[in-house]
Order: C-alpha cells, then structure tokens, then sequence
C-alpha cells in the first residue's frame, strides 16, 4: 500500500529588523523542526506587503550525491551537507 504525501506551507509572520535576521531566525526554526519532516532545505523568507518575493535562506546548489548544500544561501566556503561550526578556545 503506498502512502500519498502533500506539501503544505506555514505562513508564519515574525517582526525583526531586516532581511538578514528574518533568513537567521527562518533557518533557525526550520532546523529545529527536521524532525517533523519539515523540509528545511525549502524555507524562504517574504516581507508582509510583498509575500509573492521570496527569498531563500539555504542554498539551492546539489552536492555530488544528490543532496542539497546545508549552508546559508549567502556562504563563502565550499559547499557542505552541514553548517562549519567554529570552535572557540
């Protein structure tokens, strides 16, 4: 028996100051929620009085195997599955 699936969007409106902390905050939900199938890979960011101009918040480039990068849409390393973490000493 095979299971049909939809997509579906959640609009979900949020006041910062700029398209920069909207492209953080939406990556930051959209990570939190993977484990709800959310596919995060797909989030974008629109301001209230023109929804129709999306704006990516990961990159839309394909990885060798197929998959996407996991990186912001705006990175200047290689692209990568996951996020490059600093780490503090």
């Amino acid at each position: 028996m095979t299971i049909e699936v939809s997509r579906y969007v959640i609009h979900l409106p949020i006041v910062t100051t700029d398209l920069v902390r909207a492209r953080v905050l939406a990556r930051t939900a959209a990570r939190a929620l993977t484990f709800l199938c959310v596919d995060a890979q797909e989030t974008t960011v629109s301001e209230e009085h023109n929804p129709d101009v999306r704006h990516r918040v990961f990159c839309p480039r394909r990885l060798p195997d197929g998959r996407r990068c996991g990186l912001r849409i705006d990175h200047d390393v290689p692209c990568t599955r996951r996020r490059v973490r600093r780490r503090s000493i």
